[in-house]
């Protein structure tokens, strides 16, 4: 019984690594690089980066970064028009950890956006980092 354990852990951490790698070359493949903290309120300062939140409404009033807009995921396809004016400067997708982020940022680069940013960590990072938040 032990060995069935052992095996099936070895199983499930294995299938998570694959699925990880798996994501990252999907952004890599669609053109997005992730970004932490710092180089996030880089991009904001000398770059007047957008920062994209695609949490649901409920987390984003929660506690969101500052001066970020709202779309959350299950609306970015169809909502992707409400960014054209800032096409052309850098995109920071964020989400709570990062993992709907880099759907977000993959569906923006098959849309045109060629400057779009994952926030490796999400708002989580963001306040881990001792960033403010915006209510």
């Amino acid at each position: 019984m032990q060995n069935v354990l052992i095996f099936l852990s070895l199983g499930l951490v294995s299938g998570y690594l694959l699925m990880r790698l798996n994501a990252a070359r999907r952004l890599r493949a669609a053109g997005v690089r992730n970004v932490g903290v710092a180089e996030t309120v880089r991009l904001i300062e000398e770059q007047k980066a957008v920062v994209l939140d695609v949490r649901e409404k409920g987390e984003y009033r929660a506690g969101r970064i500052p001066n970020s807009r709202h779309i959350p995921l299950g609306q970015i396809s169809r909502r992707v028009k409400d960014l054209e004016k800032v096409k052309g400067r850098p995109i920071i997708v964020s989400c709570r950890s990062g993992r709907r982020s880099a759907v977000a940022s993959i569906v923006l680069s098959k849309h045109g956006f060629s400057n779009v940013y994952n926030l490796k960590g999400g708002v989580t990072a963001w306040s881990r980092a001792n960033k403010s938040l915006e209510k």
